[in-house]
């Protein structure tokens, strides 16, 4: 049975809305494991223990939103203005955040880290809680995570409604990437991108990556001729949000411990869809194949 009919059936009058605010309040763990979806699958014997209120141990931090977690990996939403790990030894970032979390709970674990995010990104992330898992992750990181979109602001007005931007990346002696469209030894960068909506200064474009390098948004949308609008790196200097218009709204994989796709979004941020006169957009669905799994939308 899933959880949302197995929460309905045993607490009566209880409102489907409510039992997804407790969802999303980490308020139900099935046999002492945190659970967020609302179709996770409770079998015969499992203990499911619902509290009245949010755990005291629930992570409350500026910079970091938990939107997953189970003994082996651990999904977040990172605000802007921090590293998703440190560059320096002592650094404040993500893993730092995350590593005291799991102390605080007396978790005998701590984040390692499987991808990045600018530290001028927000977004979707993912991070192992053991060696194992992070192996996994790296090893086969293709094959596991099938999905990954940002959505951004693009200075001007795009005129084509999509396309491909392939090219290889590579880091000058002053660590700016730039891009070849053959191979300088550098690394083969693939990025899908569509127009959303345009309002004749800027463009809301939606981005699938096929590869995930350093800058590979930021530099692809330069060599298109519409950098990320707040870019001050790669960008013409227009900063209409006064932050750097990207944030990974989507997160797609399979688990790496028992191979059950997990799907994970967030809604365009209000401030983006703004600047185009309307309100803040939830990602368009039309375009999934796999309708068995499981959608998780964070509000």
């Amino acid at each position: 049975m899933q959880l949302m009919d197995f929460l309905l059936k045993e607490m009566s009058g209880i409102s489907r809305n409510r039992v997804k605010d407790l969802l999303r309040g980490h308020a139900v763990t099935v046999d002492k494991k945190l659970v967020t979806q609302y179709d996770f699958v409770v079998q015969a014997g499992q203990s499911v223990l619902v509290s009245r209120h949010k755990r005291s141990t629930e992570l409350q931090n500026k910079y970091v939103k938990i939107i997953y977690e189970d003994k082996d990996l651990i999904v977040i939403e990172k605000s802007t203005g921090i590293l998703s790990m440190a560059s320096a030894p002592g650094q404040y970032c993500v893993k730092t955040i995350l590593d005291e979390y799991f102390r605080s709970r007396h978790f005998p674990c701590t984040a390692h880290v499987v991808h990045r995010l600018d530290r001028d990104t927000s977004g979707l992330m993912l991070y192992a809680k053991n060696r194992e898992v992070q192996a996994m992750l790296e090893q086969d990181w293709h094959g596991i995570v099938y999905d990954r979109r940002y959505v951004t602001v693009l200075c001007g007005e795009m005129e084509q409604e999509g396309g491909t931007v392939h090219s290889w990346l590579k880091d000058n002696k002053a660590y700016i990437t730039y891009s070849s469209p053959t191979d300088n030894g550098g690394k083969e960068a693939i990025t899908h991108y569509r127009r959303l909506a345009t309002n004749g200064r800027y463009t809301l474009a939606e981005m699938r990556l096929e590869t995930g390098r350093k800058n590979q948004i930021r530099v692809h949308m330069k060599d298109l001729g519409y950098p990320v609008a707040g870019d001050d790196k790669y960008g013409n200097g227009l900063n209409p949000l006064h932050r750097l218009a990207l944030h990974a709204f989507r997160l797609y994989f399979y688990h790496p411990r028992t191979g059950e796709p997990m799907r994970f979004e967030t809604p365009h941020p209000t401030a983006f869809t703004r600047l185009f006169g309307s309100p803040a957009v939830h990602p368009r669905q039309e375009d999934d194949t796999s309708k068995e799994q499981t959608t998780f939308n964070n509000h």
